[in-house]
């Protein structure tokens, strides 16, 4: 009416502002006609609230009627700006303050009807408002609606009328309550009782009244006031709202609680983890409860151990013992056990001691049960007189199902995975013993197959590292003299480290002043610094490696009779030290490296012997003829025993050269005694039969009478003319020579006959052919074809690549690389392999 604004509805997020802002006047130049957005247009009042709040965001409106500005709608945001959203809905809500006015004031003079406002603030209620503050929208809109000084709202509890809610001036608060509580006794549903400045109405609420609502009015009514009827059914209305207000927190609880359940079920699902599972049970349920002290015990071996606990010391498991033996006789057919004073509860005086000592003024309990086995007890111990509501107890005896089978299924999981370990630790066990079971074997056969002393020496190192996962492997062996142990073998596993290793292991070690009775033993020597520097300079290197956590052990390698060897092994990493199971397996692969070293020499001894044996009965030379360029490679396979290839020449009388290749079935001296006999047989008949059909015939007849039953010899003879080039060649059962012309594809002659010593009265007809100059003739025993690597053969394709690439060369380097191409495909020759070509130069 002056002008001005009166602040007549305020929210704001602080109590102290919105009093600030309560009942607040502005002056007349707040009124605007159009809607402000800038701190700077606000009225000093506003834009000081604004400045203090640090505004960043304001929006000021005008409420209109008509084109009247009668009031206006001031919005502030701290955090930003009001966009276009903001400023519909702000315009939608200062149309509705307009609308108000219109319906509840005055503001054009005239007079309008006023509505019900019980009756609206019943509809209100009925509408629905918040359940957690229920009981105050009921003394708010109650006061507002009837003009009271006061309202109050009363909760019935079975200790009595609780206060739940005020509004309006203070009321003495012990005259209201025995108002209320003479109300209660009454049989009216509404009490009226005047007052010296007005009346007290008490109206019950509910039916059976489940509260009050207290009217402290200025005016007693009268017994026909309508105000009395319209109070009764705001009354019904009031009631209805604070119930649903109470079962929506209900039901909120419940909510809350449910969650809490579920969040046990899924995370013990989730986790599988019995610790992690009975943690967040014990969370949940302090939380749910109100309780600070509570545990799980579970059952191990006929007792009850606490599984997870909080808040607890002492010997508390003598209660959950004790309670218990309570739900498994008298509480048995509830489920639950509740005793609010644990202190006077005779059921508890057998461990009341207990109870003084910890301080336990009652206990709740919950057997845990999982497939109808009990396997535990969920105990509680709240503050004295807590008891649970029927709520509380359904939910306590959800989750303790849940959770008994949550904590089997840990309990399950976790024996399984245990289960699971221990089998895949003996599994590995298992798979680590079976490789090295077949880590000894592949060595024991390594060692048996190979008689080779160099390729020995180098398989041992090899096989200790790769087998035993050590990081270097030395071996030294005695040297001529016998005096120092020399290394004759190495292996370091990592490339890295090969260089540093190899200049450290490679140091020679003197037998003196060591006594070779340490090294006789047979038994390992562990090193440490000190055992490492009395060895000597070839282990005194190790010892700063040593020093580090390095470990290190040397293993003889002896014969009753001799010192064969040691051998060092080197482990860098301290957490795969060279001791027990390695250096056991280690002593066992040196036991078979001993024994396959004396073989390894005694067989390189014998193997020098039958090499002098059979070379002695080879040409010491190639022979020199005109025109020719005649060439021969010999290599002795890997066994020990003397083969049967001959080969030889003898220059005819005419000028020719006649080249005899053959292969006398057999090893060893039997052997050689038949290449001494085809040697003769050659040197004899060659000049008497000098053509190739002629002399293998007289040869055949000759053979038959010395070579013994069962046996014979193939063989090749070729005369070779160095002037015109003719080359005539016959075969008693060898292999066909390749004739080699410069870049055409090697072919094979065409001959063919009886081995020597099967029959008599043979043909061996004779081939003929001419060699051009730089043409070959290439004679080979079938050593040559029939050299295997993982069963597959040398063979004739091989044999021709070979003879191809390299036919440019002169007779024995072509030779020499025929033979070295078959090595480079078969590795160790299983047998004797002769080659010699006779090229036209």
């Amino acid at each position: 009416d002056s002008g001005g604004l009166t602040a007549h509805a305020v929210h704001a997020s602080s109590a102290a502002l919105r009093a600030e802002l309560e009942g607040s006047r502005l002056g007349p130049e707040a009124i605007a006609a159009e809607a402000r957005d800038d701190v700077a247009q606000l009225p000093p009042p506003l834009r000081r609230v604004a400045e203090r709040l640090g505004a960043t965001g304001v929006l000021q409106l005008p409420v209109l009627d008509g084109d009247a500005v009668v009031g206006s709608l001031e919005l502030l945001r701290r955090r930003g700006s009001f966009g276009d959203r903001d400023r519909r809905l702000a315009a939608a809500a200062a149309g509705e303050v307009a609308l108000a006015r219109r319906a509840f004031g005055e503001g054009d003079g005239s007079t309008r009807a006023l509505p019900d406002l019980l009756e609206l603030a019943g509809d209100a209620l009925a509408a629905g408002t918040d359940e957690a503050r229920a009981a105050d929208g009921v003394a708010a809109l109650a006061a507002e609606a009837t003009g009271a000084r006061a309202c109050l709202v009363w909760r019935y509890e079975p200790q009595g009328p609780v206060l739940a809610a005020l509004s309006g001036s203070a009321l003495e608060t012990a005259a209201a309550l025995e108002a209320v509580a003479r109300a209660r006794g009454g049989q009216a549903s509404l009490a009226l009782e005047p007052l010296d400045d007005g009346a007290l109405v008490t109206l019950q609420l509910g039916e059976p009244p489940q509260g009050a609502l207290q009217l402290l009015l200025p005016e007693e009514p009268g017994p026909d006031d309508a105000l009395l009827d319209r109070l009764g059914i705001f009354a019904v209305r009031a009631a209805h709202a604070l119930r649903a207000g109470e079962r929506r927190q209900t039901l909120a609880v419940e909510l809350e609680r449910t969650r809490a359940l579920l969040t046990i079920v899924g995370q013990a699902i989730a986790q599988l983890s019995l610790s992690h599972t009975l943690d967040t049970a014990i969370q949940h349920v302090s939380d749910l409860l109100g309780a600070e002290r509570l545990a799980v015990y579970l059952g191990e071996e006929g007792r009850l151990e606490p599984a997870a606990e909080r808040g607890l010391t002492g010997p508390h498991v003598r209660v959950a013992e004790r309670l218990l033996e309570l739900l498994l006789g008298p509480a048995r057919g509830r489920g639950l056990l509740g005793i609010p004073y644990a202190a006077t509860d005779a059921r508890l005086r057998a461990v009341q001691d207990v109870l003084e000592e910890i301080g336990l003024e009652a206990a709740i309990a919950v057997p845990l049960r999982a497939r109808e086995e009990l396997i535990g007890v969920l105990a509680v111990y709240p503050e004295a007189g807590r008891a649970l509501t029927e709520n509380e107890e359904a939910l306590l005896l959800a989750l303790a199902a849940q959770l008994a089978v949550a904590v089997e299924n840990a309990r399950l999981h976790e024996q399984t995975k245990r289960a699971d370990d221990e089998r895949r630790l003996a599994l590995d066990a298992e798979r680590e013993a079976s490789r090295r079971l077949r880590a000894l074997y592949e060595i024991s056969r390594t060692f048996s197959e190979s008689l080779s002393l160099e390729q020995t020496l180098e398989a041992v190192t090899r096989t200790i590292v790769d087998t035993l996962e050590v990081d270097a492997a030395s071996l030294r062996m005695p040297d001529a003299r016998g005096a120092v142990l020399e290394p004759v073998a190495l292996h370091v596993r990592d490339e890295r480290l090969r260089e540093s290793l190899t200049a450290i292991l490679s140091v020679p070690q003197p037998l003196a002043p060591v006594a070779p009775q340490a090294f006789r033993s047979g038994h390992a020597m562990m090193l440490d610094p000190r055992s490492a520097k009395a060895l000597g300079s070839a282990h005194e290197a190790l010892v700063p490696f040593l020093e580090r956590g390095s470990s290190a052990a040397v293993i003889p390698l002896a014969t009753q009779a001799e010192i064969l060897g040691t051998l060092t092994l080197l482990s860098l990493d301290p957490d795969r030290p060279v001791a027990g199971e390695v250096l056991e397996a280690a002593s066992t692969i040196a036991g078979q490296a001993a024994l396959a070293l004396d073989n390894a020499r005694l067989y390189q001894q014998q193997k020098q012997f039958a090499d002098s044996m059979q070379r002695s009965l080879l040409p010491r030379s190639s022979p020199q003829v005109r025109g020719l360029d005649v060439g021969a490679v010999y290599a002795s396979s890997a066994r020990m025993d003397v083969g049967g290839d001959v080969y030889d020449f003898v220059e005819l009388a005419d000028g020719r050269l006649a080249v005899v290749l053959g292969d006398v079935t057999g090893h060893g001296v039997d052997a050689a005694a038949d290449m001494a006999m085809a040697k003769f047989v050659f040197r004899s008949l060659a000049r008497e039969h000098p053509e190739p059909g002629d002399f293998l015939q007289a040869a055949n007849e000759v053979v038959l009478e010395e070579i013994a039953e069962g046996k014979f010899i193939t063989m090749l003879y070729v005369t070779a003319d160095g002037a015109s080039g003719e080359l005539a060649c016959a075969s008693a059962g060898h292999p066909p020579p390749r004739i080699v012309r410069g870049a055409a594809a090697p072919e094979p002659l065409g001959v063919r006959g009886l081995a020597l010593g099967i029959a008599e009265q043979q043909d061996y007809p004779a081939e003929h052919v001419r060699l051009e100059p730089g043409d070959a003739a290439v004679l080979f025993t079938d050593g040559l074809l029939e050299a295997r690597r993982d069963g597959e053969l040398y063979g004739e394709e091989r044999l021709d690549a070979a003879l191809a690439a390299n036919a440019s060369l002169a007779a024995e380097p072509l030779a020499q690389a025929v033979v070295e191409d078959c090595r480079a495909f078969a590795g160790e020759l299983a047998d004797d392999c002769a080659v010699v070509v006779v090229k036209r130069a």
